[in-house]
């Protein structure tokens, strides 16, 4: 039995035959057959008899479909919930990364999203070796890592994004035959 199941036979015990039904769900009347045929295989007793030319609800079908009301508002109010819950910004994200980045990004980080209804971000300062970052996301909902570029890549069990290539100085004193290179 399934919630549309539930609602062909509400419509039944409310329009009074498969064709109204077909017509309000906008679908053949051999369609609305098909789905009580279907549900009445789940239900041990009989949901639904003839009446002259016409399909009408057992009274066990008019209590299933009864029943069917409430499941139908718990459903929908289960589904407003998680939307409401999913338009809320205020949700937490936890973020870790390594020292440099750390200093650069989470202050900028923190002041774009200050303020009521955003994100409550909880950051930590995780400098490891590049083969211990991926199991810091068991942990942390992003982590900012590093990688030299002839490094082993990243393992599949994460997915990465390069933000950016972080350029490398070299200091040499002022006569060594390099300096001029």
């Amino acid at each position: 039995m399934d919630e549309r199941q539930l609602r062909i036979l509400r419509e039944l015990g409310e329009l009074g035959s498969v064709t109204a039904v077909a017509e309000a769900l906008h679908v053949t009347p051999s369609a609305i057959s098909q789905q009580l045929r279907l549900l009445q295989r789940s239900i041990p007793v009989p949901l639904t008899e003839r009446a002259g030319r016409r399909v009408v609800l057992t009274d066990a079908g008019q209590a299933l479909a009864g029943a069917a009301i409430e499941v139908e508002t718990a459903l929908a109010r289960a589904r407003h919930t998680i939307t409401d819950f999913a338009e809320q910004p205020d949700g937490s994200v936890s973020m870790a990364a390594f020292h440099s980045a750390g200093s650069a990004f989470f202050p900028l980080m923190l002041r774009s999203l200050a303020g009521p209804d955003r994100p409550r971000l909880t950051l930590a300062d995780e400098d490891v070796a590049q083969d211990r970052f991926p199991a810091l996301t068991r942990d942390y909902d992003l982590v900012l890592a590093h990688r030299l570029d002839h490094g082993p890549p990243w393992p599949r069990t994460v997915t990465a994004t390069t933000l950016l290539h972080e350029p490398l100085d070299v200091a040499l004193p002022a006569g060594h035959p390099l300096a001029s290179r």
